[in-house]
Order: structure tokens, then C-alpha cells, then sequence
């Protein structure tokens, strides 16, 4: 369903579905029973509001709803809570939460607001004048008479009825008033009141005096001045009323920043297109989500009265909320918590990545008027030593490049986002954090009052929690459940090819599925189901089972295999094929995904890579994370830019001064030989020996210098990539102080560069004998220092005005970043050419002459760009690291491919690696954690030279005996 049919059939707060007309009978003193009508609205599974007035007295009472087709199902309702004061009542639904077109899990809790101003409103009842007749025939018998359904549209405003403390509800009036001593609008009491998607009160009455336009509703705000503190927590406990009136959303909106709310609404769609396509390449809907449920978790959590957030003068301890539920309405359940904290406990594999998504695509797909924007943030990546908010910040920046611009307010638009709470964290692997740093990262997470959910295996939460000393102030908790052999045997029937000509019961899993129903189970059985119960575990055995009953199944691995106790003696031996086995199957056969233009070159691509090659290769890039983050704590963002940085520093600078030592001893060797043919008569044997020489000499001071600077900017970090784009706008003015600012730096570094120059052309190359005569005298040489340091003053003075942040109108993939970071040393070498080549030729010509101008401004804007341009961005740029060290040394030591993008993106088809944002991950932990360890395995048998230990190696064939070749 395409996001705007979900916004089209979850209506934002009114939904039509849920309105009740609520039927009663009172009895008299005559014996006889007099008929009442008023509306309702069902605001939990089981609980209807109306008014207190239309069930007053009531000896029984009915409750008619409305189907889309227009048909009608009543059900028996009960009294469950009264107040008259506050003219409110609560119903319940007798024979049960389910109905005709909305089931029970289809009914999220209402949101409740209190208004400040002039706002829009709408409520849906049955009033009186919209009596109906219907047709008579001979199947319904005679004609009926029936109230039909009437949305009331207008406006209301928190000025007016003061002191009576209602809400004036300005609406079209009825076009008629026959029956002076009843109202038009009788039977609309009990309406829900609706503005910006929160309830904001209940229809009471309407004074015959204020005109037929106007009606008058029960204020939700008054209701916590009305009723003591022990009746408003049975109200919030019956549904779901905020505990304190502070708690209310506050309407309308803000209106002094515009620019934030469209910054909001911006990033929502980034984010929801994100991971909406990213949830399509994991295949979570193939073809059916796994049927994940949680339960209430058990553990250290606050109490019920700070999650219900109830008044503090409340002496009656809150009752816990039913969390329960299944995947699919995780929104529902969250939204059901008052603080906005919930933490989600699962053991690895459990599918809490997969609820995050859920729940952030769940969130954006049914919107709600002034509800934050749900953003996913890995948090194995972050060190709490930095504080969440900047490093979240920085996370914003780095994933959706648009919110680097300077608000309004002079912040980054990521900046304005948090403080102004348009954020709502999904802390996605608390666990993933480095042990010794959880406690402190609970502690900064307590830190912040934002409203948040948080995902993590239960032993690292509960050891942060003791650690700590602190829960996390006002979280409930929530535990993932493990699979149903129901569910296990519906999904591994529906994901997998049945047999030539058999159903979806002739599955190669059959076998499996029987032993796993058998009570009491086998020893083998129980080992599969142990290992199957997280839904990590069975899509790694759909991989690696895939084609195990179409394609030649005498070579192919069987699912009942993994029955076999002399090879899988555990459940841990289970799951520990299936992470060894999973690369393998992924790889073989390729994905024969088609897409659009060029699908077929990355179709060849794929089937290029061989699956032995391609596990060494990620076996490399797990290990790399592993060694990555600070003290060797694993991180698990594979960023493009950091690929290669776990190598010494020393070695890095090396790689890197190497090749800013080519790219300008090259250049300037080539840029030499030309100048002496043709100004000088030495002829060629002179011009290539003194061009040699000056490349050499010239390369040497080049890689050192360039090698040094790198060994002091880059650390253990690396360069990061600047996420600017090169525009000229009429804005740039405001960019005058970088400007500024940089020409100053590009002074120093001509003149530092001249001098250099200088004295490696007047003093070692004349030593040696290639004087060319071409230096001349002292003011020569303070000329040729005047020259490159304005040159140098003028480019990076330009370079800071015309590069702005980086813009790409949606979240920023791998490729985006390196293609940016591309273009913009690419723009530096254009501009190094286009200005030190004239500004160096112009003085010349003026100085020497035309000809002496044009050959020499030639020559220096060559050099400059291919040269020191080129040395520069190989040498001080995070995609010069990249070149250097991920597309040379790694792949000439066989560590990478040599298309080691195409690798990454193929392995993210093949969903052995995950994309987020601007970096990748690999598929889960576990995938990891085990790559990595075979890694280091083999590269210790490698580096021993031990022939009875052997680099570990894939068999090409499959068998029941493949488990003891691999261990």
C-alpha cells in the first residue's frame, strides 16, 4: 500500500469507523421505557466516551456503529466510569473488542490536547435533523426511520464561555429549526471534539440562545480541574488520558518557527523514503513479516507512576499498562506510554532492528500533526564520552546534508531539530556500545527529558542499569518474544519452493517441521528449534536453503540435516553454521535482480564475484570494524572514508605522501622538459635530465610535506569527508569571513611553497649542474613568492565562497558523499588551473613579455593543478585517503577488490550488508562478529606458515558432513 492510501484510510485523529451513536433506555414510572439517542467515541478497544448526560439514569444501553458499506452492527454497552460534574462517561463493550471492519489491533489510543487559541475543529454524531426514512420492501419489511451520520466542520476558541469553562464550537448551522421545544443538534451529545489530530473535548449541550451555529462541549484541560486526582488517574487508566494536565498537547501549534516545521516535514520524507526502500531490500515482506511479538518486560525499569507520569500528590501507585502485542503495532503500544520512553529487550536476532524500522515507517505512514520525526541512530558508533546530542547532531549532518545549512536562529537546521524537540530518537543497539562504557552512556541518555525508544539485548541493560546505580527515568519496557513453531512452520512453508508439482507442504522443510511437532521432541529437533526461535536465525536458513529442493538436491544442503546430532550436537553448533554457511549461499548463485538503466552491467558485476574471494574480502572489512573504534572497541558503520585508517599511522602517511609525491613530481617533470626545449639551447638530453631531476626532487618535497600534514590532521580518525558543493549563489556575500580566512591561509601556503620551490631549484638543482638559467636574480625570486602566495590567497579565498553544505533533497547514501567529496577536489584542481596559470602568467608577461607570460602561466597552471591541486587532494582529503589506501594498497595487497564500491553495494543486494544513511553494516552482529573471527583464524594459520593449519577454505558442494570440515 503506497503511503498516501495509508494516510487516506488511517485517518489522522477523527477516524469514522470508531464514531458510536449511542442508543439508551431509561425507565419511568409508567413501567414503559423511554428512548434516548446521543454519539460516542471509541477510544480504546473496549471503551467508548460520551457524555455523562446521555447515559444518566440508564437501564440499558446499545451501541450502534457504522461500517464502511453503510451497514450497521449494535452491540450491549455498560457503564464503566460517570462523572457528572465534568459531564463525561465511559462505556464498555460488551461482547468484546473486535468488529466488522476494525479490528481490536486497528484502534490506537486517541492523543488529548488543550487549546490556546482560535483552532479548526470537527466532530462526527447523529444529531436530529438528520432523521431519514428509509425505503420500505419486502425483505426489510416496512419503512424505518434511522438518524444517519453528520461531520460537523468549523471553528471553536479557548476565549469564550470563561467561566463556564466549555468550548464554543462554531459550526454550520442547520438550515431548519421546526420543533421549537427540541433542538436540531439533540443527539449529537457525547461527541468527540477533534482539532489537529488530538481529542480537545465531548459535546454536552446546545444553548438555543447562542444561535443554531454554535454548540458547547465538556474542555479536556477542565476536566483536571473538576475531578480529584484518584478519578482522573481511572480515567487515564480507562483511556489512556494523560496523568497531569501539563502532559496535554498544547494547541494550535507554535507559529514563531515556520522554517522548523518545514524542516521537520522535510526530514520525514527523507527518512520515511529511506528506509522504505531499504525495508524493501531486506525483504522483510517476502513474503510476509515474521509473526514477532513482545510482552511487558520484567526487570529493572522505573515505576508505573513516573512512566504514567502521575501527579506527584498522587498517594495511589499507578497499575502497570498491557504492552502486549504484536510487531505491527508497535506505534500503537508506544504511543500508549505517557513518557514517550520505551525500551525494547531482545536477544540477538530478535528482530529489534526490524521493530525500529517498522516503527519509524508505522509513524510516518499514519502522521499526526505535531508528532516529532522518528530517526533511526546505531548507537555502536557513538562514544558517550561526546554528548549525545552533539553526536546525534553530527549523526543528523552526516546522514540528511540539508540540515547542515544555518538556521535562522544561526544553528544548524540538525541543531534546531533537537533543541526544539522535532526529533524522536530510535536508539537502535545500546548493547553494541563497549561494555565498559554503558553505564555512562545510560547516564547521558537520563541526561535528556526528549521522549525516545531504545533497543538492547537484556543482560548489557540490566549490567548498565546495576552499574549505573539509575533505570531509565520513566521507561517502560517491553521484551520480543521468540518464535511459535505456528509461525515458524506458516513463514519457512511460504518462503521456500515447494517440490516440482507439490504444494506449499512439500518443502524441503517438512522433514524439520515434523520432528519439530513431534512431543516429545528429538535431541535434534530440540537443538533446531532452539536455534530457530529468533527471526535472524530462520532468514539466514531460508539463504542458506534456498534452492535445496529444486537444484540437484544430492549436492545441495538439506534443511533435515541439521537434525543430525553426530554433526550438530547443540544448538549453538546450529547457529554456527548458518553464519558460516550464509556467505556462500548468498553468493552462489548471483542475484538476478533486474532494475532500471544499467541493470545488466551490475548483473555482470555480481556474477564476478567469487563467493571464497568475496568472504575473505568481508571477512577483512568485519575485522576492520572490529579494530576501528577507540582502545579496538568494535563500531559496525562501515564508512568509506575510514577503510584502511586501522593500518599504523606511519604507514598510512607513507601511502599517502607516496602518492601526492607522484602526482606532483610527475607533473612537474613533464611541465619542465618543454620550458628547457624551448627557452633554453641544451638541447633534449639536457631538458628530460633536468626534468627527471626537478620532478624528482620536486615529488620528494612534495610527499614529505604532504605525508607530514597527514600524520598530524589524520590521528587515528582519518580525514573526515566535508559535505560542501560548489555553488555560486547570491548568498555567498554571507560567506565573506571564511573567505577571508582562507585567502589568509593561501598566502602562507604560496609563499611557504615559493620559497620551497626556490631552494630546491637554486640551490639543489644547480649544485648538480641543470641550471637552466631560468631563475634569475633576487627580485626574481621575491616576484615568483609575490606571485604564488596571491595565487594561493586568491584560490582558497574563492574555494571558501563558493562551496556551500552539500544538498541532495533526501538522506545521503555511500556513494553520495565519495562523488561529492570527488567533484569538489576536482573543482580544486579547475580552480588551482584558472588562477594560478593566468595570476603567475599575467605578472610574468608584464615583467618578461607576452610570450614569456603565456609559456610560463601555461606551465604553472598545469603544475598548479596537476600537480599541487592533485597532490593536495590525494594527500589532505578524506577521498585522497580513499584512493590511496582503499582503491591502491588494499587492493594491490589483496586485502579489497579493486571495485571495491560495486563489492559493497552488491553485498547490500545480496543483504549481507545494510545500508544506513551514508555508511553501511553488515546484516547483523552476528554476521560480524563471525566473519571477522574466520578472519583472524585464517590470517594466523597464513602468517605461521603452519601446513596442518591451512587457510580455512569453503567446500564447493554441500554434504552432512560439511559442519566438521568447517570446525
Amino acid at each position: 500500500m503506497s503511503t498516501a492510501e495509508r494516510r487516506f484510510s488511517e485517518p489522522v485523529g477523527l477516524d469514522p469507523r470508531r464514531a458510536v451513536q449511542v442508543l439508551t433506555t431509561v425507565e419511568t414510572g409508567t413501567g414503559t421505557g423511554a428512548q434516548r439517542r446521543g454519539s460516542g467515541y471509541r477510544v480504546t478497544a473496549d471503551a467508548v466516551l460520551t457524555a455523562a448526560h446521555v447515559v444518566r439514569d440508564a437501564s440499558l444501553v446499545r451501541l450502534r456503529f457504522f461500517t464502511e458499506g453503510g451497514r450497521t452492527v449494535e452491540l450491549p454497552g455498560t457503564q464503566v466510569w460517570i462523572d457528572p460534574v465534568a459531564d463525561i462517561a465511559v462505556l464498555g463493550i460488551e461482547c468484546g473488542p473486535g468488529l466488522d471492519g476494525l479490528p481490536a489491533r486497528d484502534v490506537p489510543l486517541v492523543r488529548f490536547a488543550h487549546i490556546t487559541g482560535v483552532v479548526d475543529c470537527d466532530a462526527l454524531g447523529f444529531p436530529k435533523f438528520k432523521m431519514r426514512r428509509g425505503p420500505a420492501s419486502a425483505v426489510s419489511g416496512p419503512p424505518t426511520v434511522y438518524r444517519d451520520s453528520h461531520h460537523a466542520r468549523g471553528t471553536t476558541t479557548s476565549f469564550s464561555d470563561v467561566r463556564q469553562g466549555t468550548l464554543e464550537l462554531s459550526l454550520r448551522a442547520p438550515e431548519y429549526d421546526i420543533d421549537r421545544d427540541r433542538s436540531p443538534w439533540e443527539g449529537m451529545s457525547g461527541a468527540a471534539v477533534w482539532s489537529g489530530g488530538c481529542l480537545i473535548g465531548v459535546v454536552s449541550e446546545h444553548h438555543r440562545t447562542d444561535g443554531l451555529g454554535t454548540l458547547a462541549a465538556s474542555r479536556v484541560h477542565r476536566w483536571y480541574e473538576l475531578l480529584p486526582p484518584d478519578r482522573i488517574r481511572e480515567l487515564s487508566e480507562l483511556i489512556g488520558l494523560p496523568a497531569g494536565a501539563a502532559q496535554l498537547e498544547q494547541l494550535p501549534l507554535s507559529q514563531s518557527e515556520p522554517w522548523l516545521r518545514a524542516t521537520a516535514g522535510n526530514l520525514a520524507s527523507w527518512v520515511e523514503k529511506q528506509w522504505s526502500s531499504e525495508e524493501e531490500r531486506r525483504s522483510v515482506h517476502d513474503p510476509f513479516p515474521m509473526g514477532v511479538c513482545f510482552r511487558n518486560a520484567t526487570g529493572p525499569f522505573d515505576n508505573w507512576s513516573n512512566i504514567r507520569q502521575a501527579p506527584p500528590h498522587s498517594q495511589v501507585p499507578s497499575t502497570p499498562l498491557d504492552l502486549a502485542g504484536p510487531l505491527e503495532r508497535i506505534v500503537e503500544v508506544y504511543r500508549k506510554v505517557p513518557s514517550r520512553r520505551l525500551v525494547v529487550l531482545g536477544e540477538a536476532g530478535a528482530g529489534k532492528t526490524i521493530l525500529a524500522l517498522r516503527f519509524v515507517l508505522d509513524w510516518l505512514r499514519a502522521p499526526v500533526p505535531g508528532d516529532p520525526v522518528p530517526v533511526i541512530f546505531s548507537l555502536g558508533s557513538w562514544d558517550p564520552t561526546t554528548s549525545l546530542h552533539d553526536w546525534m547532531c553530527s549523526q543528523l549532518v552526516r546522514d540528511y546534508p540539508d540540515l547542515n545549512v544555518p538556521a535562522p536562529n544561526g544553528r544548524s537546521l540538525a541543531d534546531a531539530l533537537l533543541q526544539g524537540h522535532r526529533i524522536l530518537p530510535v536508539l537502535d543497539g545500546f548493547d553494541e556500545i563497549a561494555e565498559d562504557l554503558q553505564s555512562a552512556a545510560l547516564r547521558a541518555i537520563n541526561a535528556t527529558a526528549t521522549g525516545l525508544l531504545l533497543t538492547s539485548r537484556p543482560k548489557e541493560y540490566t549490567k548498565a542499569v546495576q552499574t549505573a546505580g539509575a533505570v531509565l527515568r520513566g521507561a517502560a519496557g517491553i521484551m520480543l518474544d521468540s518464535l511459535g513453531l505456528n509461525d515458524l512452520a506458516i513463514y519457512l512453508r511460504r518462503a521456500s519452493p515447494p517440490a516440482p508439482g507439490g504444494d506449499e507442504t512439500s518443502t524441503a522443510w517438512e522433514p524439520v517441521l515434523a520432528e519439530l511437532g513431534k512431543k516429545p521432541r528429538s535431541e535434534g529437533a530440540e537443538n533446531v528449534a532452539k536455534a530457530f526461535s529468533t527471526p535472524l536465525m530462520v532468514a539466514l536458513a531460508r539463504t542458506v536453503y534456498h534452492s535445496a529442493h529444486t537444484q540437484q538436491p544430492e549436492s545441495k544442503p538439506q534443511p533435515e540435516d541439521l537434525l543430525d546430532t553426530s554433526c550438530f550436537p547443540t544448538s549453538t553448533a546450529v547457529k554456527d553454521y548458518l553464519l558460516s554457511a550464509f556467505v556462500p549461499a548468498a553468493y552462489d548463485p548471483p542475484p538476478t535482480s533486474s532494475q532500471t538503466a544499467g541493470a545488466g552491467t551490475v548483473e555482470r558485476r555480481r556474477r564476478s564475484w567469487d563467493a571464497e574471494r568475496a568472504e575473505d574480502w568481508l571477512g577483512y572489512l568485519a575485522r576492520h570494524l572490529d579494530l576501528l573504534g577507540p582502545d579496538e572497541r568494535v563500531t559496525h558503520d562501515l564508512a568509506w572514508w575510514e577503510l584502511g585508517t586501522t593500518m599504523r599511522r606511519s604507514s598510512r602517511a607513507l601511502a599517502v605522501g607516496g602518492l601526492a609525491a607522484v602526482a606532483f613530481g610527475v607533473t612537474t617533470a613533464i611541465g619542465n622538459i618543454p620550458v628547457d626545449l624551448v627557452a633554453t639551447s641544451r638541447g633534449l638530453d639536457f631538458a628530460l635530465a633536468r626534468g627527471v631531476v626537478v620532478g624528482l626532487l620536486h615529488g620528494l618535497a612534495a610527499g614529505l610535506i604532504f605525508g607530514l600534514i597527514y600524520w598530524f590532521m589524520s590521528g587515528r580518525e582519518g580525514l573526515k569527508p566535508l559535505q560542501v558543493r560548489t555553488k555560486l549563489s547570491r548568498g555567498a556575500w554571507k560567506r565573506r569571513k571564511e573567505s577571508l580566512r582562507g585567502a589568509a591561509v593561501g598566502v602562507v601556503v604560496g609563499v611557504v611553497a615559493a620559497v620551497i620551490l626556490l631552494v630546491l631549484d637554486r640551490v639543489a638543482v644547480r649544485g648538480l649542474g641543470l641550471d637552466d638559467g631560468q631563475g634569475g636574480g633576487r627580485l626574481a625570486a621575491l616576484v615568483f613568492i609575490a606571485e604564488l602566495g596571491f595565487g594561493g590567497g586568491l584560490v582558497f579565498g574563492l574555494t571558501a565562497l563558493l562551496e556551500a553544505p552539500l544538498q541532495s533533497e533526501s538522506a545521503a547514501r555511500p556513494t553520495d558523499l565519495l562523488n561529492a567529496n570527488r567533484r569538489r577536489v576536482a573543482f580544486r584542481l579547475t580552480l588551482w588551473a584558472l588562477v594560478i596559470g593566468p595570476a603567475v602568467g599575467l605578472v610574468e608577461g608584464i615583467w618578461h613579455g607576452a610570450l614569456r607570460g603565456i609559456e610560463v602561466g601555461a606551465v604553472f597552471g598545469l603544475e598548479a593543478a596537476f600537480g599541487a591541486g592533485l597532490a593536495y587532494g590525494c594527500g589532505l582529503t578524506a577521498w585522497g585517503q580513499w584512493v590511496a589506501l582503499a582503491r591502491i594498497w588494499l587492493p594491490l595487497t589483496g586485502r579489497l577488490p579493486w571495485h571495491l564500491m560495486a563489492f559493497l553495494d552488491d553485498a547490500h543486494q545480496r543483504e549481507v550488508l545494510r545500508q544506513a544513511g551514508a555508511v553501511y553494516q553488515f546484516r547483523h552482529a552476528s554476521v560480524q562478529d563471525h566473519l571477522s573471527s574466520k578472519f583472524q583464524r585464517r590470517s594466523a594459520g597464513e602468517s605461521m606458515g603452519d601446513p596442518g593449519n591451512p587457510p580455512v577454505s569453503r567446500p564447493r558442494q554441500y554434504n552432512k558432513g560439511t559442519y566438521r570440515k568447517l570446525h
